[in-house]
């Protein structure tokens, strides 16, 4: 009897080691559709980060990087494309020499190349040209105030197929934020300088500069393909066959506050803004979040849509929620907010520091 039992024993430990040979290892997981939240973090930390959610969930991974690769980006976030089979991060760290460009696989986020200095100094934008070509404005190598501008810009050229840096385009001192509209990139820049370049993607050349005000930074086209601009305190519509100033208005009357963290609608007829001051006392900004129409003759930024500011702004194009970033400090996990259009608050996520932009999958 013992015999027989023992012998029934071992065929099903034989049956149970087969077929746990048979099993196969859990598919990795894939971050398709959903929020990408780009977290700064503390510049002298350099602990930024990015958190991913569903849209239908309440809880996030707080760092997605972290969770693939078993280590962190070792800097700020400062931006985030996607483009063809990859991600791009922009990771600034307080430290010269050690920024980067880190490059992902676009599902599974395992690490594909990180690309630093000499070639990336002080990233600041990013654009997906095409599915194997990326650009990356930068400021090179800076001074300290008040010569902080050293050097001129540019805009670094990656080609994803071979994951290098393949050619620097000269731009202004400043070089900074980047808009693609048709074959064309529009740069922006922060030195105070009043050119906005037009960047062939064909040929990775300046094709033309055009001046249309102090510091104008691209926004993003509209449904009808004309190309808005902050400079200043005003936001320009321009047309990007003409290039014609179409319109040009002043954003509030409140001599403290400046407009930011323009987010499109998801039908690209209005924008939702931050307006906002910096105060000295609490050391935060203050302020609101607004809302204009494309089609608006004068923006006078007194009827509020959300009575806070924050620290990032962004619209679901696939659901029309507004989601504002929350930094309670700046040593402190922040959160995701999100509303309905009218203002209606409906939930919180914590994310990582300093939740300062979105990117909806």
């Amino acid at each position: 009897m013992k015999m027989k039992f023992f012998k029934v024993l071992g065929v099903v430990l034989l049956v149970g080691s087969l077929n746990a040979c048979r099993e196969k290892d859990p598919e990795p997981e894939v971050y398709e559709l959903g929020v990408m939240v780009l977290n700064s973090g503390n510049f002298f930390d350099n602990n930024g980060s990015i958190s991913y959610f569903k849209r239908e969930k309440t809880t996030a991974i707080v760092d997605l990087f972290e969770k693939e690769n078993n280590r962190a980006f070792n800097g700020g976030v400062q931006g985030y494309a996607e483009t063809g089979e990859h991600s791009l991060i922009l990771v600034d760290n307080d430290k010269v020499g050690l920024d980067k460009v880190e490059i992902v696989n676009l599902g599974k986020w395992t690490s594909e190349a990180s690309l630093g200095a000499p070639d990336i100094e002080n990233p600041r934008s990013v654009v997906g040209v095409s599915p194997t070509k990326a650009y990356v404005s930068c400021y090179g190598a800076t001074g300290v105030y008040p010569n902080y501008f050293a050097n001129p810009g540019y805009v670094a050229v990656i080609d994803l197929t071979t994951l290098k840096v393949v050619k620097k385009i000269p731009a202004p001192m400043g070089a900074e934020k980047m808009v693609k509209l048709g074959n064309d990139v529009f740069l922006g820049n922060a030195s105070g300088a009043a050119e906005l370049l037009v960047i062939d993607t064909a040929t990775d050349a300046v094709k033309r500069t055009l001046k249309i005000g102090a510091g104008p930074q691209p926004i993003s086209p509209d449904v009808n393909g004309k190309l808005w601009v902050k400079t200043g305190f005003s936001v320009v519509r321009l047309n990007p066959k003409t290039d014609q100033v179409e319109a040009n208005m002043r954003v509030g009357t409140d001599p403290r506050k400046s407009p930011s963290s323009f987010a499109i609608t998801p039908d690209g007829r209005g924008f939702y803004y931050i307006y906002s001051f910096y105060d000295s006392v609490s050391g935060v900004d203050k302020g609101e979040t607004h809302y204009f129409g494309i089609d608006d003759t004068s923006i006078p930024g007194n009827k509020p849509v959300i009575n806070r500011a924050f620290t990032g702004l962004g619209v679901d194009p696939l659901q029309g929620l507004i989601y504002g970033g929350v930094t309670p400090s700046y040593k402190q996990a922040g959160y995701v907010v999100r509303y309905r259009p009218s203002g209606e608050k409906l939930d919180s996520i914590k994310v990582g520091i300093a939740p300062s932009g979105f990117v909806f999958k």
